[in-house]
């Protein structure tokens, strides 16, 4: 079995001036020779990784390219997204090919959900210090 990585939560404030423990982590999006730094939003009730429009454009997207209608639900349901596909790496591991629903949502962070990050790793939540674990899921 691959060790795992682990991270603590993320306290973070909203618009409204309340805190928030999340469980965020680091990741880097590339797309060809650009890349980025982001914090990623773990949400196992999200059945699809959402990328805000921002981040697809700083990584040399073209929203007129992507051909690939993606329909969400809940709070994005008002939102258009198309399929856009990239290179994420989480350290130490080995980069791996994220699916994103890439929104034209300026308020929405990077989130990972079932398709496809819970399809590659294996997480653990540790509810009492506030941290939680990433696996490889083995092949």
């Amino acid at each position: 079995m691959v060790d795992g990585q682990r991270f603590s939560f993320t306290e973070r404030t909203d618009s409204f001036g309340r805190s928030n423990i999340m469980p965020y982590l680091p990741l880097t999006l590339s797309n060809g020779s650009l890349s980025v730094e982001a914090m990623a939003l773990l949400d196992t009730g999200a059945s699809v990784n959402v990328l805000p429009y921002e981040i697809g454009v700083r990584l040399g997207a073209v929203w007129e390219n992507q051909t690939v209608s993606i329909p969400l639900t809940g709070n994005l349901a008002h939102s258009e997204a198309r399929g856009l596909v990239l290179s994420g790496t989480i350290a130490p591991f080995s980069p791996f090919l994220l699916a994103f629903a890439w929104t034209q949502s300026q308020d929405v962070p990077v989130i990972l959900g079932h398709m496809n990050f819970f399809a590659e790793f294996n997480v653990c939540f540790y509810r009492y210090d506030l941290a939680f674990e990433v696996f490889p899921r083995e092949k």
